[in-house]
């Protein structure tokens, strides 16, 4: 994939945006894996693995669009990173109370 792919700057991440990206189950759950630290998107799995690739590709582009995510190039793969610093700056506490505790 050679084109950039688009993230919104901070200032414009909505509130209602990013809790309707989070309402899905399936995308919620991306979300929870990557509050520990960025993974490549292989190794970001579906909570269903008979998943279609397209419907993954959707909740990523859902996620990302809304803020949420980073889908960056990482040589040949691309890295998803969540935007905990950005959204924590924006709503303070949202990502802890929508994601839970790591630990739990």
């Amino acid at each position: 994939m050679g084109t950039e792919m688009v993230h919104p700057d901070r200032d414009a991440i909505e509130l209602t945006q990013v809790l309707f990206a989070l309402s899905d189950p399936g995308r919620l759950e991306i979300a929870r894996q990557l509050r520990d630290g960025s993974l490549d998107v292989a190794a970001c799995v579906p909570w269903d693995p008979s998943m279609p690739k397209a419907t993954k590709s959707h909740r990523l582009k859902v996620l990302r669009e809304a803020g949420v995510i980073r889908n960056e190039p990482n040589g040949r793969n691309r890295m998803l990173t969540l935007r905990r610093d950005d959204l924590d700056a924006r709503f303070p506490g949202l990502l802890d109370a929508v994601l839970g505790r790591a630990d739990t």
